[in-house]
């Protein structure tokens, strides 16, 4: 049963603090906040290339000699030992070693910009180009609030993340496994995810990666939602694939992502380095192994769908030397992942770069600082498509329902700054220095009141006003505003419609799905 979800009460200072004139129009603006967003973001900044042309070869040149020297071993995926030995790359048992040039000759196929379809039409994202697309974090077991801390997350919390995304104007899609939910089993829970996806969200969406099977079921309620004909002819649904690093993909990798690909569908291929345990401790050489290891990935999908969408991917991160742990939202990630960017631009391949990282424990001032450099990081790197946009915590372990919040306004914060800066003869302004004159103020003249509510970003949870005001209200910090937010929005959440013969169609095959095996928790 879904739990009640009910507000704290509130003191008299703040109540009549949110009957101010401010506060009111806020509020009007927040009941449409989804008028507010965009279906995607195209970028009105350059991309930030930190390195020469002469650092960028070697790295190429490094990545040539460890695909050609050492190779990628492919486990326990036969089929992908054959195209690769068709391809013309060297097989030796598992291991695949790769002329220069072969898999770059490969990944001409590939799109440099292709387009996932929502099931509302309007909320569609282009991806790649100078296209930016956020989606919520991915991966977490646990899921943690200030009311009832960490617990291991439900299908409850699942559906909740989707919910508060689906709510937000500034994210633009769904993301996949949000959090995992362990009271489903787990040979089943992916059909509920991808159905919660369908149902609490009118935006494009993830699906299952942890089994072929699991792959192709998601494919499937995908061309079930979207019809077979449309979906055979386009990208209605995508996958996110790790590398086990180092250098190796694994079979359940590789199958489900020949899957994705086999059905013309989007693969989003990552490796997860970890700075000194899976790969070396200097940039360069992550950065390297990085290369190598997601050109073989894209150019496997690419051998058995020419065309296929690819995202080239990238989590690039370090680690504490003394003790092992791993460390997020660290500045060497931050500026590999810069490099990186230039590297898949040289590709033409979309890239995913980065994300809101962190390590903290708790959604404050380290999570805050450490996610706003690497999300820093995945804007100038030019990513395209920036899953782990908002509720990283714990070094991933954690979905936070504040920090989702939080991250959700920096997100908003991000397509102001993503603009730019317009220059035209309204933005410069001179008329209303006519106007205004020397030593008068510009508060009441016609241009600031044509730009009065448009000028600049309007954060959801910054506290701007005099201390005196903000002590008042009950001097409430950042997390606690975030924590009032995520109740409220939902308990307004209105779920977008959903055709009934298409529900209906889902719920079936669910159903059968999960009557055709026993319950497996492991």
């Amino acid at each position: 049963m879904q739990s009640q979800i009910t507000l704290p009460p509130e003191t008299a200072a703040t109540q009549a603090r949110r009957r101010s004139g401010r506060e009111a129009r806020r509020q009007e603006r927040t009941g449409t906040r989804r008028d507010l967003g965009c279906a995607y973001i195209v970028r009105g900044i350059p991309t930030y290339d930190v390195m020469g042309e002469e650092s960028l070869s070697r790295i190429e040149a490094a990545a040539d000699r460890i695909l050609a020297e050492t190779g990628i071993e492919f486990r326990d995926d036969p089929e992908a030992l054959d195209l690769w030995r068709r391809a013309g790359a060297e097989v030796s048992g598992v291991l695949v070693r790769f002329p220069p040039g072969l898999l770059r000759e490969i990944l001409r196929t590939a799109p440099a910009e292709f387009t996932q379809h929502a099931r509302n039409p309007a909320n569609s994202v282009r991806i790649g180009g100078r296209n930016v697309v956020f989606a919520p974090s991915y991966g977490s077991p646990f899921v943690m609030d200030l009311d009832r801390g960490r617990r291991f997350g439900t299908l409850e919390d699942f559906e909740n993340f989707i919910k508060l995304a689906q709510s937000s104007p500034w994210f633009h899609h769904s993301g996949g496994t949000i959090c995992e939910p362990t009271d489903i089993p787990v040979n089943k829970r992916h059909l509920d995810m991808v159905y919660a996806h369908v149902r609490y969200s009118d935006r494009a969406f993830l699906g299952s990666v942890t089994a072929e099977d699991r792959a192709q079921d998601s494919v499937e309620m995908a061309r079930i939602l979207f019809g077979a004909d449309f979906a055979d002819r386009n990208c209605v649904i995508m996958g996110n694939f790790n590398v086990n690093s180092p250098l190796v993909w694994d079979g359940t990798m590789t199958k489900g992502m020949r899957a994705y690909a086999r059905a013309g569908q989007g693969c989003v291929l990552v490796p997860f380095i970890l700075g000194g345990a899976m790969g070396p401790v200097t940039s360069a050489g992550a950065i390297a192994q990085s290369l190598a290891e997601t050109m073989a990935g894209c150019a496997l999908t690419q051998l058995e769908r020419p065309g296929a969408p690819v995202v080239f991917g990238n989590f690039l991160s370090s680690m504490n030397l003394r003790t092992g742990s791993p460390t997020f939202g660290t500045p060497e990630p931050a500026i590999g992942s810069m490099v990186v960017g230039q590297l898949a631009r040289r590709l033409k391949l979309p890239l995913r770069c980065s994300g809101n990282f962190t390590t903290s424990k708790l959604p404050d001032a380290q999570a805050m600082m450490e996610g706003t450099m690497s999300m820093l990081a995945a804007i100038h790197c030019g990513a395209n498509y920036i899953l782990h946009s908002a509720g990283f915590l714990d070094g991933l372990l954690s979905m936070s329902y504040e920090k989702f919040m939080l991250d959700a306004d920096l997100c908003g914060a991000l397509h102001s700054y993503l603009k730019g800066i317009e220059v035209s003869d309204d933005q410069l302004a001179v008329d209303a220095f006519a106007e205004v004159g020397p030593g008068n103020h510009f508060f009441g003249c016609a241009h600031t009141m044509a730009h009065y509510e448009t000028a600049f970003w309007d954060s959801d949870l910054s506290d701007n006003e005099a201390f005196e005001k903000w002590e008042a209200a009950g001097s409430s910090d950042a997390a606690s505003r975030a924590n009032r937010l995520w109740k409220k929005r939902l308990a307004e959440y209105e779920a977008p419609p959903l055709d009934p013969a298409t529900d209906e169609a889902l719920r079936e095959f669910i159903a059968r799905r999960k009557a055709a095996v026993p319950d497996m928790w492991y």
